[in-house]
């Protein structure tokens, strides 16, 4: 009876398998490789916002990070609406 209760779930765990190696771990994969982008940050990087706004920061802080917008612009920025960095080339 113990390997007919096996073979009924065997598929529900390979369809659990399936799922967290295509969804779950690769997400947790990104949300780690962000988290260090961001503490990685420091001041004069080039950042681009959730809200598709490019800055240079100014001062990273521990919850947020002053970035100027232009040369008179500075305003402060949540950690959380930062959605990536922009690396420059040298080449450019």
């Amino acid at each position: 009876m113990d390997s007919n209760a096996l073979a009924q779930f065997l598929p529900l765990i390979i369809l659990f398998a399936i799922f967290y190696f295509l969804i779950i771990r690769p997400q947790q994969q990104q949300q780690k490789a962000h988290t260090a982008m961001l503490d990685g940050l420091v001041k004069g990087d080039k950042i681009i916002t959730t809200g598709g706004l490019i800055a240079v920061i100014v001062k990273p802080e521990e919850e947020f990070i002053k970035i100027k917008l232009n040369d008179d612009v500075i305003v402060k920025l949540d950690k959380l609406y930062i959605s990536k960095k922009v690396e420059v080339s040298e080449n450019a």
